[in-house]
């Protein structure tokens, strides 16, 4: 596998007199772990301590039972592996480092005693563990005192379509989205397009996507998807408090039907008659901290900063990769022979997860603009340094933009952007993206 944010940890490790320990974020299968091992092979190939507070029992008793520093910690993993752990030319990784929570504080500690030693940290549920101490105490059983300031983070999000055109051997159909070499991707325009709904399917799940391109066998990526999905529902057994636990299902397992809606806003009745947006709002949470679904908020209007016009009251709900959503869908392979059904099914509401998934993967915050009434809304809504941008996502080459068309008319802005099956067209008042460039050429709006 070929992974783009390898070289953020390249940079990361580069920046030796601002680096401070490096937290690994993202949802369980994401790849993490082989990342960490990845980058150690290459940069650190004989100088690497790894740990996995996960399956090493011991050590993990000893730090969590001990009454010793950030110091004694580096002792006792220093025995535990019988490796020396030397600043300066060692890597140290601490693998599920959420389940060593005394691990987790010395991380600020390691940056202010031993800054020259190169630390990363990463784990499937980190996020739960760093945000324990925003709920209810009885929610949790242990608390966790936050490196605040004292460490780097990175995301970690599944493989983006670029990636898995590299995975897949069309690296040439890759080099030339970022090469803006528009006129060649118009001449496969076809291709391209069907490569996408392959992605659409498979999404960005390393092993989904390995398991496509070793044997190009859609039912074998099922199987995959299918397996991380129960992997997930015991995690919600095992890690999530009870009283959450039914709550948290209910949410999960709604995204896609509530995704299927024309208003794909979150509405709580619609999970249960009666419900409230505060019986949900921490089990909502836990879902967010596991990095395994992604809310994007309403902005009024399109001012500077967005952030500053969220309507944190509305929101739609997704999941946090394409792959997995088509599998809780239970979408049917032969779709990517019937045209762009695919795009179009359950009120493109794939089309709307992959255009997500792409600007996450960018570094983009999306919100969403629609009317109070309801009448108009536009899928997206971006920052860049100087502009908003609106962006309406098309599941075909239907190019009528009714909300579109809205938005400009109240808000004047000074460029659309709309992503379709359409190829690239540059307007005067909108600027045509084609859907699988869309996590290339949005940085160009930025």
């Amino acid at each position: 596998m070929k992974r783009d944010v390898l070289s953020c940890i390249k940079d990361w490790d580069s920046s030796e007199k601002r680096r401070k320990p490096l937290i690994m974020m993202g949802a369980r299968q994401v790849g993490k772990t082989w990342l960490l091992k990845e980058f150690a092979a290459e940069r650190y190939p004989e100088d690497t301590v790894f740990v996995d507070l996960h399956d090493d029992e011991p050590l993990r008793d000893a730090i969590e039972d001990g009454n010793t520093d950030a110091l004694g910690i580096l002792e006792l993993i220093s025995t535990a592996t019988g490796k020396k752990i030397v600043p300066g030319r060692t890597l140290l990784v601490l693998d599920e480092i959420q389940e060593s929570p005394r691990t987790l504080t010395s991380l600020k500690y390691f940056h202010e005693k031993k800054p020259e030693l190169a630390v990363i940290a990463a784990g499937s549920l980190l996020g739960l563990a760093l945000n324990r101490n925003n709920r209810r105490k009885k929610s949790v059983p242990k608390k966790v005192s936050f490196p605040v300031g004292k460490v780097n983070f990175l995301e970690i999000p599944p493989m983006t379509f670029v990636e898995f055109l590299d995975a897949v051997g069309e690296s040439e159909k890759r080099a030339r989205i970022e090469e803006r070499a528009w006129a060649s991707i118009a001449a496969f325009h076809a291709s391209y397009s069907d490569l996408l709904k392959r992605y659409c399917v498979v999404g960005g799940m390393p092993e989904a996507v390995s398991t496509y391109s070793e044997a190009h066998d859609f039912a074998a990526v099922r199987k995959v998807q299918q397996e991380i999905l129960f992997a997930y529902d015991k995690d919600f057994a095992k890690h999530a408090p009870s009283s959450l636990l039914p709550k948290i299902r209910l949410l999960w397992n709604a995204i896609p039907a509530q995704l299927a809606k024309e208003n794909k806003k979150l509405i709580y009745t619609a999970l249960r008659p009666g419900a409230r947006a505060r019986e949900y709002e921490t089990a909502l949470q836990w879902l967010e901290d596991a990095g395994m679904v992604r809310q994007v908020h309403r902005v009024s209007r399109p001012g500077m900063p967005l952030k500053s016009y969220e309507d944190f009251s509305a929101f739609k709900l997704y999941a946090h990769d394409v792959g997995l959503l088509a599998a809780m869908s239970d979408i049917p392979h032969r779709m990517l022979i019937e045209g762009n059904r695919i795009f179009t099914h359950f009120k493109g509401a794939l089309t709307e997860q992959f255009v997500l998934g792409e600007l996450v993967a960018s570094g983009v915050t999306p919100y969403y603009w629609a009317t109070d009434e309801g009448m108009a809304e536009v899928e997206f809504v971006v920052q860049g340094a100087d502009d908003i941008y609106p962006l309406e996502v098309k599941a075909e080459r239907n190019l009528q933009s009714k909300s579109l068309k809205s938005y400009r008319d109240r808000f004047a802005p000074s460029k659309c952007l709309r992503s379709s099956l359409a190829e690239r067209a540059v307007g005067k008042f909108t600027d045509d993206i084609p859907l699988y460039a869309i996590g290339s050429v949005i940085r160009d709006y930025l």
